[in-house]
């Protein structure tokens, strides 16, 4: 049995949105509300042609999945569909859901674009809000959780 606070966690996950590991890190962080963004990532090809439906179904069914699992999981979840970048999906959802802890959900390193693009790093400079950053190995739910970074 956790201890609820009313702290508020917003998190950013794409693929690894079903990683167990995510799931335990917001199940554990005793937060009142969780507001969970899945961008919605799409091809080049499919951006420039602005064929974008088939990226936000895909991102509404993963989201969908784990609300439910949250919810199930005693969580007041709620979440939505985001931009294709995901610090604009962030900066987009801290206007209207004012987080006091930042999830991010990655895959490993050489498996993901946005550790690629310093997705993490530019995040932790831009918001003032503290970062966790959580790795998931595989969509088969295993994972590891890199702490925030020294300020």
């Amino acid at each position: 049995m956790h201890v609820k606070t009313d702290k508020r966690i917003l998190v950013v996950a794409n693929e690894t949105i079903e990683g167990e590991v995510l799931h335990k890190a917001m199940r554990d962080s005793a937060a009142a509300e969780v507001h969970v963004i899945a961008p919605a990532l799409n091809s080049r090809l499919r951006y420039w042609v602005s064929d974008e439906d088939e990226a936000n179904r895909s991102a509404a069914d993963r989201l969908a999945a784990c609300l439910a699992r949250l919810r199930e999981a005693g969580l007041d979840a709620r979440g939505s569909v985001g931009d294709a970048d995901p610090l604009q999906a962030l900066a987009d959802a801290l206007r209207f859901f004012p987080a006091d802890e930042i999830i991010i959900a990655t895959h490993p390193e050489g498996r993901s674009n946005w550790l690629a693009r310093n997705f993490v790093e530019r995040a932790r400079s831009r918001f003032a809000q503290p970062i966790l950053h959580v790795v998931v190995e595989s969509v088969s739910r295993r994972g590891h959780v890199a702490l925030p970074a020294a300020a």
